[in-house]
């Protein structure tokens, strides 16, 4: 049978439905919910003819579910990674979060981008295959990840395990376009420290928010040192979030008259593969020293926020003309009859996602590419269901492609 007859195999309502039940899991990260959704994977994994374990980590709490395809040998090994675990719902939503309300061009549900709809179309893909009566020669490996949302814990606790393949595929929601870099992401801290008065005597102060106030747009603007190409620079970039400031390191606002002298930003930073975090910092650093020349007598501090069992996201990158940057770029092309959007493209390229993980630690090469992203973490998020589908028939043809016919 053809590729193209293939993908007409697809069921489209019960890829749907699938998905429908994996939506009313309400597998918030860390819960119980989580664990039962883990069971679930594997219990359908297993009745479709895949094996599957649940993988166990941080001290048999929380575990991935991994399922394997074995092929019957001499072709190269796909490996699928994405995350079961979702943020909690926020206010403004006129549908039910966990109903899996599917109607005529979406389907809507927490996590249905962020990203149960790209674990369903790898599930769903696998699925079509194997009622079609296809064998492989490659292995296909379905890994269903929880700790993603606590930088990327399961997929760690997954390669510590022994996952590899030739090949993986990433699904975070990328609007199935092809992407092949993403920034690595660093938190930190800055704290400013003023000289207070009066406001009588405001012109014999150190003013911390005025200072705060010319620091955070110049931070917003920045790009980093090292940056291989202007592709590698065009994914740095800086951010604060958080602001407070009054007086003393307690902040006390009871006493609006005084000028404030302590401020402390929370921040981010999104760098390149090829910088490093100590780069970075150094830069930062440097523009906090530009900053008390501007305002004599003011103190700068920098510093990194770690924070406690929750890894740095690295980025990632793969070249354009990896093979499996070119498989999935084909079977895009055969399914929507134009080219695959492929590059370092925004947003998707100041993401964290579990990539980074697979790139750094194992040096496999992958691409990310999922359906969902435009509806992403926001109330009623939704996934189209063309994407859905498409998405289906082109991890199909992906898995063709890499693994190919027995």
């Amino acid at each position: 049978m053809d590729p193209k007859s293939l993908v007409e195999w697809i069921d489209e309502k019960a890829c749907l439905d699938f998905l429908s039940k994996m939506v009313r899991h309400k597998s918030h990260s860390e819960t119980e919910g989580e664990r039962e959704l883990a069971r679930y994977m594997a219990e359908e994994l297993r009745k479709i003819g895949v094996e599957a374990e649940l993988q166990p980590f941080d001290e048999g709490r929380r575990f991935n579910t991994i399922g394997r395809l074995k092929g019957t040998g001499g072709g190269k090994s796909l490996l699928f990674n994405g995350h079961l675990d979702t943020n909690p719902v926020t206010e403004g939503w006129t549908v039910d979060p966990y109903g899996g309300l599917v109607d005529d061009k979406f389907i809507y549900g927490i996590g249905v981008s962020n990203m149960k709809a790209g674990d369903a179309a790898y599930f769903c893909a696998l699925k079509t295959l194997l009622d079609a009566g296809i064998r492989l020669k490659g292995d296909v490996i379905l890994t269903f990840v929880v700790g993603e949302l606590q930088g990327g814990v399961g997929t760690l606790a997954a390669i510590k395990g022994g996952m590899k393949a030739d090949y993986f595929i990433n699904s975070e929601p990328s609007d199935l376009v092809a992407v092949t870099m993403h920034a690595a992401a660093l938190s930190f801290v800055i704290e400013l420290t003023g000289d207070t008065r009066h406001l009588s005597k405001r012109e014999e102060a150190v003013d911390a928010i005025a200072a705060a106030c010319d620091l955070i747009p110049r931070i917003n603007a920045m790009t980093f040192s090292g940056a291989r190409s202007d592709v590698h620079r065009s994914i740095n970039r800086g951010h604060v979030g958080v602001v407070h400031g009054a007086l003393g390191r307690e902040l006390e606002e009871w006493r609006p008259p005084q000028v404030a002298d302590f401020v402390r930003l929370r921040g981010s930073c999104r760098y390149a593969p090829g910088q490093t975090q100590e780069g970075v910092l150094a830069d930062l650093d440097a523009e906090l020293r530009e900053l008390e020349r501007r305002f004599p007598g003011l103190k700068a501090k920098l510093v990194p926020e770690m924070i406690e069992g929750r890894p740095l996201m690295p980025p990632f990158e793969v070249s354009p003309e990896s093979r499996i940057v070119k498989s999935i770029n084909a079977a895009y092309e055969a399914v929507r009859g134009e080219p695959q959007p492929t590059g370092a493209i925004t947003p998707t390229r100041f993401y964290g996602t579990d990539a980074g993980h697979l790139y750094h630690e194992t040096g496999m090469e992958g691409i990310v590419c999922g359906p969902g992203g435009r509806y992403n973490t926001m109330p009623d998020e939704r996934v189209d269901i063309v994407d859905f589908i498409d998405m289906i028939k082109i991890y199909m043809l992906t898995i063709l492609d890499i693994c190919e016919v027995a």
